[in-house]
């Protein structure tokens, strides 16, 4: 009965956090007018699928991790939580991340420095205690650490070009650091107010910016996405559910199903540019949503097959959990046989579409 509680309450505050963040995106889109910005890549292109609107969404991402941080400390098992480290370090890199999407909505900063900004994200989750380990060699699992944050902040930047692509694969990947802790009894986890929190302001922020949306999130929120998601997957995904020490694959296979959207986007657009002779740090419509799109999807159609491509991993993560897969072996070749489908899959959709509008 006292987890049936627990597990209510929980949803209670889901609810409100998703109320909240309705609310608070329909005050700023009211105020809207003063903060509309033209958005555009650096060499002129258009990188946005739909037409310019108030790039404000990120902010509620922002308001209501804060107060689900506040929170935190009036939970009766998070006695000390002050004093984590681990707490401290992810409240400060987000709020990093947070100014660094901001200053980059306002000011299109220089990739120069707002590279600089997110290695600095990243440093500030390896000094909390909080990176992947992998190797057992601290100084290469803090560069791989580094590499994974900075990758991961700009795969949710980069994915961000189409109504409701971000937001609905972020709340997935939420989800699913929302079912492992469930699934796992851990209900007194001081992080599950954060999770329930940013995925209760998705929620709300995806009822104006779901196709024909209203707003974007902008910088401002896919940069502070981006650190929260690389901190919760070097929790609960890289470290918190695989055992072994040193380079072992299984390690790998949580973060490439949960991920799976972002990684086979990224994968895609900064090979098939190198390949080009383009650069990969700008704009531009040849990201898989758009080939989607090419295919014939409707915009709407393009955010609910890819949802459901990132939704189907969390059941294949959860009987790897179970021990479903009675060895280390099948757990390797199932989790990268379903991503590396996907991806083949892609691939292929995606050279049909190339061919469709170039004829």
């Amino acid at each position: 009965m006292l987890i049936m509680d627990t597990m209510i309450i929980y949803f209670v505050l889901l609810i409100l956090a998703a109320s909240s963040s309705l609310i608070i995106n329909w005050l700023f889109l009211k105020l809207s007018d003063h903060w509309k910005v033209e958005l555009s890549s650096e060499n002129g292109s258009e990188p946005r699928w739909a037409d310019r609107k108030p790039t404000i969404g990120g902010l509620s991402f922002f308001i209501l991790f804060l107060i689900a941080a506040a929170l935190i400390g009036f939970l009766p098992y998070s006695e000390g939580f002050a004093y984590n480290k681990q707490v401290l370090g992810i409240i400060v890199a987000c709020c990093l991340g947070f100014i660094i999407g901001l200053a980059d909505d306002a000011y299109n900063t220089n990739p120069l420095h707002k590279f600089i900004g997110q290695l600095f994200c990243a440093y500030i989750l390896i000094a909390s205690g909080l990176y992947i380990e992998l190797t057992g060699h601290v100084a290469v699992d803090f560069i791989f650490t580094s590499f994974w944050v900075i990758g991961l902040m700009n795969s949710i930047n980069m994915l961000d070009n189409m109504d409701g692509i971000t937001g609905t694969i972020s709340a997935s990947i939420i989800t699913g650091a929302l079912v492992l802790l469930f699934i796992s009894g851990d209900l007194h986890n001081v992080f599950i107010l954060l999770l329930i929190g940013v995925l209760g302001s998705l929620i709300g922020f995806l009822f104006f910016n779901w196709n024909p949306s209203k707003i974007y999130m902008g910088d401002t929120g896919s940069q502070f996405l981006g650190i929260f998601l690389a901190a919760i997957s070097i929790l609960f995904f890289w470290n918190g559910n695989t055992a072994g020490e040193g380079i072992r694959l299984n390690k790998f296979v949580y973060p490439i199903l949960l991920f799976i959207i972002p990684l086979i986007d990224t994968t895609t657009v900064v090979i098939r540019r190198l390949i080009r002779g383009q650069s990969p740090f700008v704009g531009g419509k040849d990201h898989i949503t758009h080939h989607l799109a090419y295919l014939g999807l409707s915009d709407r159609m393009v955010s609910i097959v890819l949802l459901l491509i990132s939704l189907g991993s969390i059941p294949l993560v959860v009987l790897i959990h179970s021990g479903f897969f009675n060895s280390e072996a099948k757990v390797v070749f199932f989790g990268f046989a379903y991503f590396f489908a996907a991806f083949l899959i892609f691939q292929y959709l995606y050279n049909i579409a190339k061919k469709r509008k170039l004829s």
